[in-house]
């Protein structure tokens, strides 16, 4: 689809009235200044490992990106949840990997109807304590803009059920294939997006999004406030109001397009960076930046989007699995570094707990990386990571130092391999080291917990 110029009157008129609701419905948020950082989370959907210039990116322009490495600490080892959305923000929001979290794919036994008409869609519930439930009850306000994919209307995994007083944007994922929906929510209640009625396309979700990111920042600055911004940018459908600085160049269509959605989710994230800046927030902000899975995009030939990883989304390989992650808290991580402790999605609500003063729910999977993140020797290494996947058969990954174990399918043999030797997972030698792979099964038949909504079946 062709790009459409966005009309900036549309959206300032779209969330002037929205902002106006938000102010009456959540009051004076102002509160004495703590020395409890502010905590940004900014997730892009589906951004590749080498997606961005300090991944070794040569096309697609990332400057605020960029700038962020340099003045914070890039990780080269960080995991997402799991290889596709839903299960993925399911670890980094409950802190439990795919082996115990409630949402364990896009789509399980039961749950509630989705878009294409069948049942499926797992929310959170109650009993599933979230990073948002812990912060605010460490006196933060939360909040969050973008995709969800965690609970439908109505359900107990809604985000203001689940920790979040103010929150804008996608409940279910499918719907945010697009970014001229006809609605969005506002809470518990839909809003409406007129631009985009009866097949227009003038208002550009990613671009409202961003606003309300901005009003939330700027309506809790004298307090501690947690916002988490999963954007849904550089999803398919590949949608952009224009090409940026792509509009020449002698690649396909669709190709400048996702170049374009990358480069314009850069851009607002330096508009965040600027924001922080004038509120003088910058120095008690900690800001975490990465993708929810591996790259999706057909461009490889071209942006080589995995970089030297294997695989993609829906792959246990590398390339499914690693994530650009860069955290940024001036004056406390030490700028321009490079780390790489391997860590995962899990890791962050015990993380976040501890930069709140605040205790972590019990049986969670991860571990508070704050020394790592400061520049300060942590273990991290002599741990098993986990990742279960379900939608091409019953398939289970699990990293241990150096090694990498994957289990293609139910009752499978394990595959071996040697990250340090072999980051592209090019060679199995589980032959070679029978006493690793006999460790491995022994770390897989306690890894999980059976779950009656993602039962274990040879073929999904």
């Amino acid at each position: 689809m062709k790009p459409k110029k966005l009309p900036h009157t549309l959206i300032l008129s779209l969330y002037v009235s929205a902002l106006m609701f938000l102010c009456l419905a959540n009051g004076d948020n102002a509160l004495a200044k703590t020395t409890k950082p502010n905590i940004i989370f900014i997730m892009a959907d589906d951004m590749g490992y080498g997606d961005a210039g300090c991944y070794g990116q040569t096309l697609i322009k990332t400057p605020n990106i960029d700038l962020l490495a340099k003045e914070g600490r890039r990780f080269t080892q960080c995991y997402a949840g799991s290889t596709v959305c839903a299960p993925s923000r399911s670890v980094l929001m409950t802190g439990q990997h795919t082996g115990h979290t409630r949402v364990r794919g896009n789509f399980g036994v039961g749950g509630v109807r989705g878009l294409g008409g069948a049942t499926g869609r797992i929310p959170l519930k109650e009993s599933d304590i979230t990073v948002a439930e812990v912060l605010k009850s460490a006196g933060y306000q939360t909040g969050m803009m973008g995709k969800w994919g965690l609970g439908e209307p109505g359900t107990s995994g809604e985000p203001n059920r689940k920790g979040f007083d103010t929150w804008f944007g996608y409940l279910n994922q499918r719907r945010a294939h697009s970014y001229y929906p006809e609605y969005l929510w506002l809470n518990r209640e839909r809003f409406a997006l007129p631009g985009n009625q009866d097949g227009n396309q003038s208002q550009y979700s990613h671009d409202l999004i961003v606003g309300f990111a901005t009003h939330f920042i700027r309506q809790n600055q004298h307090a501690p406030f947690f916002l988490y911004l999963p954007f849904t940018i550089p999803h398919s459908q590949f949608q952009v109001p224009d090409y940026e600085t792509y509009a020449a160049e002698d690649w396909p269509e669709q190709a400048k397009i996702y170049a374009a959605m990358i480069t314009r989710m850069d851009r607002d994230i330096g508009t965040l960076i600027q924001l922080l800046d004038d509120l003088k927030l910058t120095k008690n902000t900690v800001l975490f930046f990465c993708s929810d899975n591996g790259a999706a995009n057909r461009y490889d030939g071209l942006f080589n989007s995995s970089g030297p990883l294997r695989g993609r989304k829906r792959d246990l390989f590398e390339g499914g699995l690693r994530t650009p992650m860069i955290v940024r808290w001036p004056g406390m991580i030490p700028a321009g570094t490079v780390s790489a402790s391997p860590w995962t999605f899990a890791d962050f609500l015990p993380t976040a707990a501890e930069l709140a003063g605040a205790l972590p729910p019990q049986g969670g999977d991860g571990m508070s990386i704050l020394p790592s993140l400061l520049g300060q020797a942590q273990a991290l290494e002599d741990r098993f990571l986990y990742w279960e996947f379900f939608e091409r058969g019953f398939q289970r990954a699990a990293r241990w130092r150096d090694w990498k174990a994957i289990i293609p399918e139910h009752h499978g043999t394990i595959q071996l391999y040697n990250l340090n030797t072999d980051l592209g997972e090019t060679t199995n030698i589980a032959e070679a080291y029978p006493d690793i792979v006999a460790r491995f099964q022994r770390f897989f038949e306690g890894a999980r917990t059976d779950s009656s909504e993602f039962p274990i079946r040879s073929t999904q």
